[in-house]
């Protein structure tokens, strides 16, 4: 069950005293962040609003649709950094899951026994990792855990985002991803290329994620060299706060242009097949936005990130495209 730190946001309101407040998270503690809602409007008496768009971290965090509600405060919950306000009025706040890993760390101990892993988690884990570290190291598997770097704290991966891995790729045979989400295991196996398992602590089961990251890397290398046909590029930079890349895109573009493709620049907050279906006279795009919306989702016409981005223009310049996922950050 996913636990809120209530007691800073009730903290945070009774020092500031402010007229609203809003809050948002993940859509899988959208129920919980309702449920803190109620508590904060009974308590105190105030407007209280449910950001109820996705918010895919920090990011994404929708503090604008916060100013536009005139909201004194904005509490994000659940994307857990190494800093505690992301910018002026809007407070990151814990959401830690507090389901056990003992038993399924257990299970996983004789498939990784003699083996050196590295443990790797997101935000709502976190408090886990030594837990488990415990458990390996008692049987006779060695564990390191990855320093922080940017907003990530020791042994925390993003979905692009990926330092605490990368930094151990050449001293372990393995990784270890405590939770369910095979979104960020899988981006853990795509920038490491090395095997790795996720401990899903709700079905208790260890499963490799090795395959499914690599069928995610041939549909985006498909990608690279299909857009290598392509005469005209759409260049969208993301309107969201943190992933308005607009240096990146304009280098995109000029890049482009130098390989003789044409190139018209976009920009959106939603980056979605149906909306690309809009946009008419473009044979390929790439998105500044957020990588993983290339990686992760199906779209009639190559829609490059970041990384294939990269990769595309050493296609067009007669150069080895190997590793292009192999990077600590993908943006």
């Amino acid at each position: 069950m996913i636990v809120i730190d209530e007691e800073r946001i009730f903290k945070e309101i009774e020092e500031k005293d402010p007229a609203s407040v809003s809050l948002n998270g993940p859509d899988g503690i959208l129920p919980q962040v309702q449920e803190t809602a109620i508590k904060i409007s009974e308590k105190f008496q105030i407007p209280t609003y449910v950001l109820a768009d996705t918010t895919w971290g920090t990011c994404d965090m929708n503090s604008m649709g916060s100013k536009v509600l005139g909201a004194d405060i904005q509490f994000n919950i659940g994307h857990t950094i190494n800093t505690e306000v992301y910018e002026k009025n809007l407070i990151l706040i814990d959401a830690y899951d507090d389901v056990e890993f003992d038993s399924v760390a257990k299970k996983c101990t004789e498939m990784l026994k003699g083996k050196v892993i590295s443990l790797v988690t997101d935000s709502q884990h976190l408090h886990q990792v030594d837990k488990v570290e415990k458990i390996f190291t008692e049987n006779g598997i060695t564990v390191k855990i990855g320093k922080g770097k940017g907003q990530l704290n020791d042994g925390q991966v993003f979905g692009c985002e990926f330092y605490p891995a990368s930094e151990l790729k050449k001293e372990v045979d393995a990784y270890v991803f405590l939770g369910q989400s095979n979104f960020h295991a899988s981006g853990i196996a795509l920038s490491t290329n090395l095997p790795t398992y996720i401990l899903d602590p709700y079905f208790n089961e260890v499963r490799e994620i090795t395959e499914f990251a690599q069928k995610l890397k041939k549909k985006a290398t498909l990608a690279i060299y299909k857009a290598a046909d392509a005469k005209s590029f759409g260049v969208i930079v993301g309107l969201k706060e943190g992933q308005l890349s607009k240096v990146f895109a304009l280098k995109i573009k000029k890049d482009l242009e130098k390989e003789g493709k044409k190139v018209q620049l976009f920009a959106l907050t939603d980056i979605t097949n149906d909306r690309l279906r809009n946009l008419k006279g473009i044979d390929a795009f790439i998105q500044v936005a957020c990588p993983r919306i290339s990686t992760d989702n199906q779209f009639d016409k190559p829609v490059l990130s970041t990384p294939q981005a990269n990769a595309l223009l050493k296609i067009l310049r007669n150069e080895s495209i190997d590793g292009y996922f192999e990077i600590p950050h993908w943006l």
